[in-house]
């Protein structure tokens, strides 16, 4: 379609604030951002649409729109509900780089604007499910009182007799029909989107086929609005982000109209999506600047400031200063570089969603920002018990992966880790620099262990844990190779079990009978083997100093 068609439909609300003579550049699809650089998700003849929230000066306006330019982007639409009106620097700069600007009026949704332009650019539509997005344009675009996404999926249903529901990365239920047969468990879930990640990282185009039971589905990709695979430079800076449509069918034998049309609802989910991704904006604002006061050692009373700032927001109604947990997670690749912070926060965002929360944004206390390849999120807590063992309530680093391993595990296939580490609760500004480093160096700990998705927690702090994964790997071999290489070689050569014997030795405290016991070995046979031990290592098992090498050994290799 052509840029001067938008302005021929009064529905949209658009007026042209420059680029009168450029109206016949045709538009191939259409963007939602606030990025400042949304270069990465661009692949030219877009319709960008952005609420401004970019611009936090009017020297902002000409990078900006450098950026578009050099994307070949057809159009730029600026929203008034932000600013009121669109700022003249913006006009300028784009008068300059004869990028044609549009004003979008406060009350026409981004949304309205995505699924017309949608509707044109991919040319002839079923006439059922087109039909369904005429007449429910209005209540899809409404947020979150129209239903939002799970409108959609409930006019699947009772249009074109389809059960579908929307599934994060992890797995995690996000929308569905409300009504008609049974819902979809989390273990289906977690499976569906365990399929879609391992599917994408082998670069299969979408709809991927699963078999779950005797029941077949298919996974549709959701990504942000008006971005397709080939705006993405590598499909690792999103795989673990983007959304997915489960559909219950077999879309293998569907006729290219059907599915051009379910592609059409995945784009409009996706203004969801971005809807979604947009109103964190004020949280992830939050996050970033009590962290860079925290990083450059601001005093108490101001970070104080900014957390009595934070707490409303966050947990609205709280009438007292809540406690503070601090969350570090990175997400690294093997090989080339990739830019990992936004996919980390965007991950992090999901992860500490509470299952059990209601509502249509259950991420409305978690407040997300991001530093290079790390993310850290400011997790309030309106209260703090201690259980019967003493151990403090609150975020819990294992439980944050318990269900979302396997998605994880796909998405990152052979090539990619995620690590995450978390702090003890705070109840002041004074802490939150050393809960900072705290889930720091818990994460740290968890990068030293072995698998795709690790995590570890402030209690394993207290342990000797905490210093081994600074060890040196050089150090590290050499270490453990001239105490126990001797004994792996004899245990080869003779099956004597020389490493299993000292393991249980040191497990029961240097107790021949325990140590007996559990080996099924006579007392006389045990100390036979820990005397071959001592006499291969020139060490001895009874002095202390010689026990702790043993077990560091064991524990490092």
């Amino acid at each position: 379609m052509r840029l001067r068609a938008l302005l021929d439909t009064d529905a949209l609300g658009l007026k042209l604030l420059g680029g009168e003579d450029e109206l016949d550049r045709t538009v191939r699809g259409v963007m939602t951002t606030d990025l400042r650089d949304p270069s990465r998700y661009l692949s030219g003849g877009e319709l960008v649409l952005t609420g401004l929230a970019w611009r936090r000066g009017a020297a902002d306006s000409e990078p900006f729109v450098r950026i578009l330019v050099q994307a070949g982007v057809a159009a730029l639409a600026a929203g008034e509900a932000e600013l009121g009106d669109v700022p003249e620097d913006l006009v300028q700069a784009c008068a300059r780089h004869r990028l044609p600007l549009f004003a979008v009026h406060e009350s026409v949704a981004f949304a309205t604007i995505t699924e017309h332009v949608v509707r044109q650019v991919s040319g002839e539509r079923a006439g059922d499910l087109a039909a369904v997005v005429d007449r429910h344009r209005r209540m899809m675009t409404s947020g979150p009182a129209g239903g939002g996404p799970d409108v959609v999926l409930d006019l699947l249903g009772s249009d074109l007799d389809l059960r579908a529901w929307v599934l994060s990365p992890t797995g995690r239920l996000i929308a569905g029909p409300k009504a008609g047969g049974p819902g979809l468990p989390a273990e289906a879930c977690a499976k569906l989107a365990a399929e879609h990640l391992a599917a994408a990282r082998t670069g299969r185009r979408g709809p991927h086929r699963m078999i779950l039971g005797s029941t077949t589905y298919s996974l549709f990709p959701i990504r942000s609005s008006g971005r397709s695979p080939q705006g993405s430079r590598d499909v690792r800076e999103t795989v673990l982000s983007d959304w997915l449509l489960a559909v219950e069918a077999d879309a293998g034998d569907w006729a290219e109209e059907r599915l051009d049309l379910l592609h059409g609802v995945t784009q409009l989910i996706a203004v969801e999506r971005d809807r979604r991704d947009a109103a964190r904006t004020v949280r992830r604002r939050l996050a970033q600047e009590v962290l860079e006061l925290v990083q450059t050692g601001a005093a108490p009373a101001e970070i104080a400031a900014r957390l009595r700032v934070a707490a409303p927001v966050l947990l609205p109604g709280l009438g007292t200063a809540p406690h503070w947990q601090v969350v570090v997670a990175r997400v690294e690749w093997d090989g080339d570089r990739i830019e990992a912070g936004p996919v980390a926060q965007s991950l992090l965002e999901e992860i500490l969603v509470d299952p059990l929360a209601t509502g249509p944004e259950p991420s409305d206390r978690i407040a997300v920002a991001h530093t290079g390849d790390e993310a850290i999120a400011l997790v309030p807590l309106p209260a703090v018990s201690t259980e019967h063992d003493g151990s403090e309530t609150g975020v819990l680093a294992d439980a944050l992966l318990a269900s979302v391993r396997d998605p994880l595990s796909a998405g990152l296939d052979d090539d990619g880790r995620f690590t995450l580490g978390v702090s003890a609760a705070v109840h002041s500004a004074e802490g939150l620099r050393g809960a900072l480093e705290e889930a720091r160096h818990a994460r740290r700990v968890a990068a030293a262990r072995p698998g795709r998705v690790c995590a570890a927690g402030h209690h394993e702090l207290a342990s000797h844990v905490l210093l081994l994964p600074f060890v040196p790997d050089d150090v590290r071999r050499a270490f453990t190779a001239r105490l126990l290489d001797p004994l792996r070689d004899y245990d080869r050569r003779h099956r004597a079990e020389l490493i299993p014997t000292l393991e249980a030795f040191l497990e029961c405290d240097g107790s021949w009978t325990r140590c007996a016991s559990r080996l099924h070995l006579h007392v006389n046979t045990l100390r036979y083997r820990v005397g071959r031990i001592e006499q291969l290592t020139s060490r001895d098992l009874s002095r202390l100093e010689d026990k702790l090498d043993f077990f560091l050994a064991l524990r490092m290799s």
